[in-house]
């Protein structure tokens, strides 16, 4: 279907403007807030005893959350795709649960298993704390951010195929030289999309994480548990505001340091196959 150029004209200007209302307006707002006072109030604010400890727990569940999505993401990713299994959609299915699921149920469906008086609870026993610690609030955003990495490279594997994985087999490469040299290289881009994802959430998860943390500032405070304890409990609006600033600085540094990253990789980068093991040439029988 061809668009007249006033409608195109038109779709665009009501794009923008939604874009414009709904992520712009609200963003520049908090900017403008935030750094009006001048850049020495914004420190201040930042450097609070409070705001550090909640900055290093927020990038300490980055830390430990990133890795595991990645590594159980793939895993879960190659099993969709490329295994035969009964259950197959079963397991899809539970994939996008975390998208279907309020954080806030998360967050009693993790009271009710891990609390004082849930199946794991005996846990509480041999000084294994899970429930209002950071056990806990790492659990549940893992929860949250599972779908990401495993949606962005299933359909990069889809596209790929297997042939090259198959070529590989036959040359006699081992299961580890097939993935790191052939499987991994070609889902790099839907893999690195899938990290950015689950970083943007985990640093801005709130709903299931409120739940399972003390909210006690110093030992089980976030980021985003500190602006809601700022605007809400202490009144203090200009604090809020400057931790939310913070928090969208590490997701836009997050961001370009991943792009800086993978604009370093070769464009063109070829994918190797391993070469085959050493082996004796058939002899000809004369003629």
């Amino acid at each position: 279907m061809t668009l007249s150029t006033p409608t195109r004209i038109a779709l665009r200007t009501l794009a923008l403007v939604y874009l414009a209302v709904l992520v712009a307006f609200p963003i520049l707002t908090i900017l403008w807030r935030t750094f009006e006072p001048g850049l020495d109030a914004f420190w201040a604010s930042i450097r609070t005893p409070a705001a550090i400890s909640a900055l290093n727990l927020s990038l300490l569940i980055v830390a430990i959350v990133v890795p595991l999505n990645v590594i159980f993401g793939v895993v879960t990713a190659l099993a969709l795709v490329r295994g035969r299994f009964p259950g197959r959609r079963l397991l899809s299915g539970i994939v996008d649960l975390p998208f279907a699921v309020s954080p806030i149920v998360v967050g009693v469906a993790l009271i009710m298993l891990w609390g004082t008086h849930g199946w794991f609870g005996g846990l509480e026993s041999l000084g294994i704390k899970v429930i209002f610690s950071v056990p806990g609030m790492v659990i549940a955003t893992v929860f949250v951010t599972l779908p990401f990495v495993v949606r962005e490279v299933e359909p990069v594997l889809r596209e790929i195929g297997t042939e090259q994985e198959q070529a590989a087999a036959t040359l006699g490469a081992s299961g580890w030289q097939t993935f790191s040299r052939i499987t991994l290289p070609a889902i790099r881009w839907g893999l690195t999309y899938g990290v950015v994802l689950t970083i943007a959430r985990s640093l801005g998860e709130f709903g299931a994480v409120i739940m399972v943390s003390s909210g006690f500032p110093g030992v089980s405070q976030t980021l985003t548990l500190l602006v809601h304890s700022r605007y809400i409990d202490d009144h203090n609006t200009y604090g809020a505001y400057a931790a939310a600033t913070l928090l969208m600085l590490i997701a836009l540094v997050s961001l370009l340091l991943m792009t800086v990253l993978d604009r370093k990789r070769p464009s063109a980068e070829p994918v190797t196959t391993p070469a085959a093991p050493a082996t004796l040439e058939p002899t000809r029988s004369p003629s």
